[in-house]
C-alpha cells in the first residue's frame, strides 16, 4: 500500500496484482488503527496463542519438522470446540463459509515487479540485465514493465502491448521480435547474400563482379549487406543497363569497387545527343518567292 487516507485509498501495483490474481478485495486499516480489522485482531491472536506460543519451546531441525508441527495444532485449533455455541471452526467453515469460496487458480501466484521506463530511439527496454523490444512507435514515450521470474510485459496507458520470455543469462543480442521493427529494419534482417548474388547475374557481369566484392571483403557477408543494398536502389534510380557500365569503367581502373565512386560515374554520365532530324531547306528564306510561285501567279493573269 502507499497510502490510505480517509477519501482513497492506493495499492502498490504488486500488492494490487496479488488481489486481482484471486479474485479478492483489498480494504487496509488506517494506520495504528487496529480497531478497524478487530476481527482480523482477534483471529490473529487466537492463531498466535494456539499455534506459535505452544511451539516456542519446541527445538526444529528442519523446516519439514515445522511445518509438520504447525499442521498438528492447526488440526487441533480447527477442532477445538467453541465456547458459546455449538460445533468448531471446521464445521463453521463447511455450513456457513464454504458455498462462497472462490476456486484457487490452477497456478500459483507468482510475485512481480513493476518499473517505469522511457522507450530509447532503438525501441528497447530493459529489465537490468537484458534488452527487449517493444513496437518502434512507442519510442520516446514511457512504459510499466511488469518482471516476474520467467516473463517480461509491458505496459502502455493501462494496456499490454508486448510481452517476451524472460532470459536467465546475460546475453549481448537484445530479444527481437520483427513485428516490432519498422519496415525498413524488417526487410534488412531478410536479407541474404544468395538473393544479392541473384539479383546481380540478372544485371551484368561487373555488377556480379562488385556484389562479389561486398560481400567478401568484410569478416562475415552481413558486413556488405548495406552496400549491396544501395547497389540494388542505384539500379532501380538509373537502370540496370547504366549500372552495370558504371561498374564496368570502376573495375577498369580500380580492384576496390566502393559505392561512392559508382555514384559518381552514374552522376556524370551524359547521354548521347540525339542525332537532329534532317531537314528540307529548299525554302529556308521563308519570304523568298520562287520561279514556280511566279509560273503560277504569271499564269493566273
Amino acid at each position: 500500500m502507499t497510502a490510505n487516507t480517509r477519501y482513497e485509498t492506493q495499492l502498490n501495483e504488486s500488492y494490487r496484482e496479488l488481489a486481482e490474481y484471486y479474485g479478492t478485495a483489498i480494504v487496509p486499516a488506517r494506520i495504528r488503527k487496529p480497531q478497524d480489522k478487530g476481527l482480523v485482531e482477534r483471529s490473529v491472536g487466537f492463531s498466535t496463542t494456539w499455534i506459535t506460543a505452544a511451539l516456542r519451546e519446541r527445538k526444529f531441525f528442519s523446516f519439514a519438522e515445522v511445518r509438520e508441527a504447525v499442521d498438528e495444532r492447526l488440526e487441533y485449533v480447527n477442532t477445538k470446540p467453541f465456547q458459546k455455541r455449538s460445533g468448531n471452526r471446521r464445521e463453521a467453515y463447511l455450513s456457513e463459509e464454504k458455498e462462497f469460496m472462490l476456486p484457487l487458480p490452477k497456478h500459483r501466484y507468482e510475485p512481480s515487479v513493476w518499473k517505469q521506463q522511457t522507450v530509447g530511439n532503438d525501441y528497447l527496454i530493459s529489465d537490468g540485465i537484458n534488452k527487449y523490444s517493444v513496437p518502434f512507435d512507442l519510442i520516446g514515450e514511457q512504459v510499466q514493465i511488469r518482471l516476474t521470474k520467467d516473463l517480461i510485459e509491458v505496459y502502455f496507458k493501462g494496456s499490454r502491448m508486448t510481452s517476451h520470455k524472460r532470459l536467465e543469462k546475460f546475453s549481448v543480442q537484445p530479444v527481437v521480435k520483427p513485428e516490432h521493427m519498422p519496415t525498413n529494419h524488417r526487410e534488412y534482417l531478410n536479407y541474404n547474400a544468395d538473393e544479392f548474388k541473384e539479383w546481380a547475374s540478372t544485371v551484368g557481369k561487373s555488377v556480379e563482379e562488385v556484389v562479389k566484392h561486398f560481400l567478401t571483403s568484410g569478416s562475415v557477408p552481413e558486413q556488405g549487406y548495406k552496400a549491396c543494398v544501395s547497389l540494388t536502389k542505384l539500379g532501380k534510380r538509373y537502370g540496370k543497363k547504366k549500372l552495370e557500365a558504371a561498374c564496368e569503367r570502376m573495375l577498369a581502373f580500380s580492384s576496390s569497387p566502393s559505392i561512392r565512386t559508382i555514384t559518381t560515374l552514374l552522376k556524370n554520365n551524359k547521354e548521347p545527343d540525339k542525332p537532329t532530324e534532317k531537314t528540307d531547306d529548299s525554302n529556308k528564306y521563308g519570304i523568298t518567292r520562287g520561279a514556280a510561285y511566279w509560273r503560277k501567279v504569271g499564269g493566273s493573269k
